[in-house]
């Protein structure tokens, strides 16, 4: 379900994220859209699985977003073990899969939400409003397919 992000701004807490994606390019124009935004503080930012396994654990961000090919520990196995040790932390999975089975694989492990990396901007900060505000976040071109 989408949700207007105006609909969070006023959100008396600040949503701090933690971005985990080893494409440079990608995480950097994350930082730059969501630190546009008065409701959202990026507290960290993870080149692979294993540092952000290391920054949940130190920082313990509000909401983590996940890319699923990483390497040596891919998105599936960080989200594991940061839920395991962590369960209050809010993980949006990030992927170029459009295949459902990616979504369900995360959504199993506890995840809140998965997005593609095609997704609009809007998309990507509806999700993050979504997800924590309690609620779960599926792209809008994967709903029908789940």
């Amino acid at each position: 379900m989408a949700v207007n992000c105006e609909t969070h701004l006023y959100m008396e807490r600040q949503i701090t994220v933690v971005i985990a994606d080893d494409n440079n390019f990608f995480r950097e124009s994350l930082r730059i859209l969501l630190s546009g935004l008065d409701a959202v503080t990026i507290v960290g930012e993870a080149q692979n699985g294993e540092e952000a396994i290391a920054l949940a654990t130190k920082l313990l961000p509000g909401v983590i977003l996940m890319d699923i090919n990483m390497s040596p520990i891919n998105g599936f196995e960080a989200t594991r073990k940061i839920l395991k040790h962590n369960p209050a932390i809010r993980i949006i999975g990030l992927s170029m899969h459009t295949e459902p089975s990616y979504c369900k694989n995360l959504l199993r492990l506890g995840a809140r939400g998965y997005i593609t990396k095609s997704a609009p901007h809007n998309e990507i900060i509806d999700a993050i409003m979504e997800v924590a505000a309690g609620g779960k976040y599926i792209d809008k071109n994967l709903t029908g397919l789940l």
